[in-house]
């Protein structure tokens, strides 16, 4: 997996951080969603067959857990660092929100697609191992 980090533009008034999708963003994006979370709940918990997603905490601290087929990981990112988290496939992610209202926007290459996804942990081993 690999962290990027932003540009950010400050002045008196406030900040502010640019996103070109052709730029900063390291795959041509299909979709993009916000995940609006609580501290203390998790989500994500699962993996995908083909699709890339890019991880870019917009506000509050996130635990980010994942896995793939060589080694486990866990990751702290946070607004404040300006920081993404690009997640590849057949990755198992899980999400623990640190904060309150906490907000995680993911970029990803693909449309939705239900059979992409990976829900069960055991499946995921399987397959990675292939």
């Amino acid at each position: 997996m690999k962290k990027f980090t932003f540009k950010k533009f400050t002045k008196k008034s406030g900040s502010l951080i640019p996103f070109s999708l052709h730029k900063d963003v390291p795959f041509k994006t299909k979709r993009i969603f916000l995940i609006y979370g609580k501290k203390n709940f998790t989500r994500g918990d699962h993996a995908h067959h083909k699709c890339k997603q890019f991880l870019v905490p917009i506000f509050g601290k996130m635990e980010i857990e994942y896995e793939n087929k060589f080694k486990k990981y866990k990751n702290i990112i946070d607004y404040k660092n300006k920081k993404g988290l690009l997640l590849n496939p057949k990755t198992w992610c899980k999400i623990r929100f640190k904060t309150n209202n906490c907000i995680l926007m993911v970029f990803c290459d693909r449309e939705y697609e239900f059979k992409d996804y990976i829900e069960n942990y055991k499946n995921f081993l399987k397959i990675v191992k292939k």
